[in-house]
């Protein structure tokens, strides 16, 4: 059966059972994957996923059980494994339901047709001629791929909500490798939007230049230098440490931002923004995993830390409201807490008024090591970087294999001016994170 008719199924099935208190979560998707590598496609994937996740309260315990049968006899074992699996709990925690009548904003939807297999396996090989044939300096082993999906969102429960929502995305990526005969470089470049919309010949052009710009780079010199992080550099390192502004987290004792509200976390000229609404997300929504009204929020303003991110539970142990940040990785997974599209909010100054402010210094527009050099508790971070000197306001020399060290709550700190243009350098579903790029005093580099 489809879903409104599963959905009655286990409204029936709850008042059967004597669940009075209950929520069902629907999730699905279907996405399509085309690669091209050496003229060839070599990979091609389609699947269709997603289930439902049944809900309770029962004798104040939230139960779990989720499937994806649906079916009239699914929809009575659901409700029973989901209040048996709410008796065996022992939890002192305060468990809650999203209300329903609330007002929630308006989604100006710009939904486009997806294209079709064909034309994915077309624009791909398309777009690796495309790269190989921008500069003679663009080796084989060049690719390109593409990506569609669909995803659909229902949520009802028995204090009155029924939401849905349904919207799709497509994605096409380059990477351009290229060679000077003695040594290789990479770059990519990811666009999300109509594919009739994509001019190839265009959007091949960065990540070709900025392969070539790393030939033939040598190491940064150790000290304590300004550093300019391009977009991409400084929205990884904020996507890293996003945990930190999380109710969650904080609750958990995962973060040094406890406490802080109201307190300035951050240089005057920092604010931090979290918009379910961000003109350029592929994935807009005006509620969440709970079902409360989604909307923009400044997390810091001016410096200031004005609200953590909390979700139902987490706001409840806070003595705050939401902020409607529920979040869940699947249709089967727990709720936790995320932000929509998470970002710096730009600045007045172009990023070259950045290289001259920073005089002499590093520009770092590639970072790595994340997940072993960036510690979420602490802050810290040593990360293994690639970029440019910047010499008397200028980017000069390629540098690479170097890294870049410092505290993320300082960095927040030490941030002196911010460029006016934020990218998103990619998605992650309905969640993204992005910046402009940032000049940040007094980080420690390790070279030569």
């Amino acid at each position: 059966m489809d879903f409104n008719a599963f959905k009655q199924a286990v409204i029936a099935a709850a008042k059967a059972q004597g669940v009075d208190e209950y929520e069902l979560y629907y999730q699905s998707g279907e996405t399509t994957s085309v690669g091209v590598f050496n003229h060839e496609i070599n990979e091609f994937s389609s699947s269709v996923s997603g289930g439902v996740c049944f809900r309770c309260i029962v004798g104040g315990h939230m139960g779990y059980a989720s499937t994806e049968d649906l079916s009239e006899a699914s929809a009575q074992s659901l409700v029973a494994r989901a209040a048996a699996n709410a008796a065996v709990l022992e939890t002192s925690e305060q468990e809650f339901l999203g209300e329903g009548g609330k007002t929630y904003e308006p989604l100006d939807l710009h939904p486009y047709e997806l294209p079709t297999t064909e034309e994915l396996v077309d624009t791909v090989l398309k777009g690796e001629q495309a790269v190989l044939s921008a500069d003679p300096a663009v080796a084989e082993g060049s690719s390109a791929s593409a990506r569609t999906s669909k995803r659909v969102i229902a949520i009802a429960n028995s204090k009155g909500l029924d939401l849905h929502y349904e919207n799709n995305t497509a994605t096409f990526s380059v990477e351009a490798v290229v060679t000077d005969g003695t040594e290789m470089a990479n770059d990519y470049k990811s666009k999300s939007g109509p594919f009739a919309e994509l001019d190839l010949a265009e959007l091949v052009k960065e990540p070709v230049e900025g392969a070539k710009a790393q030939l033939g780079a040598g190491v940064a010199p150790t000290g304590s230098y300004p550093v300019v992080f391009a977009p991409k550099a400084m929205a990884g390192l904020l996507r890293t440490f996003s945990t930190v502004f999380s109710g969650e987290t904080v609750q958990r004792g995962l973060s040094r931002m406890g406490g802080k509200e109201g307190e300035t976390v951050a240089a005057p000229i920092v604010t931090l923004v979290d918009d379910p609404f961000y003109p350029e997300s592929q994935m807009p929504i005006n509620f969440d995993a709970e079902g409360s009204p989604a909307h923009k929020k400044n997390v810091v303003e001016n410096g200031k830390l004005v609200t953590l991110l909390y979700n139902l539970k987490t706001a409840a142990a806070a003595g705050k409201e939401t902020t409607g940040n529920a979040a869940k990785a699947s249709y089967n997974a727990t709720v936790t807490v995320q932000p929509f599209t998470f970002y710096l909010a730009p600045g007045d100054l172009t990023e070259e008024d950045l290289l001259k402010k920073a005089g002499n210094g590093v520009y770092i527009n590639s970072l790595g090591g994340m997940h072993a050099g960036a510690n979420v508790v602490s802050g810290d971070f040593s990360l293994q970087s690639a970029g440019f000197l910047i010499e008397n306001g200028e980017k000069t020399r390629s540098v690479k294999s170097f890294t870049v060290a410092g505290n993320f709550y300082t960095l927040l700190q030490q941030i002196t001016a911010i460029s006016d243009k934020v990218e998103l350098p990619g998605f992650g579903g309905i969640s993204a994170v992005g910046s402009p790029a940032v000049l940040v005093e007094g980080l420690t580099i390790a070279g030569k």
